[in-house]
C-alpha cells in the first residue's frame, strides 16, 4: 500500500513542477524594440491598416517574438505596436514579416 502512495506523491510532484515550468516560460518579459532612430523604407518597410491601428512591418533582427512591442516614429509622432503575429524568412534567417497592433497610451 505504501508503494502506492508513494507513486502518487511522485506523479503530484511532476504535475507540480511541470505547471511551474509552463507559468514561468508564460510569464517571459516582452521585450520592446526601439526603431526610431530607424529610416522606415531603408532599415525597415511597414504598411499602415485600418489607419494606422495596425501594420505589416518587414525588417532584419533576431529575436523578436509574438507579445513584443516595437516602437516606431512617423515625423514626430510617437506609435507602440505590439507584434500579434510573425514570420521569419528563411534566407536570411534574421529577416521578418509581422503583424502589429497599436497599443494605446495611457
Amino acid at each position: 500500500m505504501s508503494h502506492i502512495r508513494s507513486g502518487i506523491n511522485l506523479n503530484v510532484i511532476l504535475l507540480l513542477l511541470l505547471n511551474f515550468l509552463w507559468n514561468r516560460q508564460k510569464q517571459q518579459k516582452q521585450q520592446t524594440y526601439d526603431y526610431t532612430e530607424c529610416v522606415c523604407g531603408c532599415d525597415y518597410a511597414f504598411e499602415p491598416v485600418d489607419n494606422l491601428t495596425k501594420g505589416y512591418m518587414t525588417a532584419q533582427f533576431k529575436g523578436i517574438k509574438r507579445g513584443d512591442y516595437i516602437l516606431l516614429k512617423n515625423g514626430s509622432n510617437l506609435y507602440r505596436y505590439q507584434v500579434e503575429e510573425i514570420d521569419y524568412y528563411s534566407e536570411p534567417p534574421d529577416m521578418w514579416i509581422a503583424l502589429l497592433h497599436k497599443v494605446v497610451q495611457d
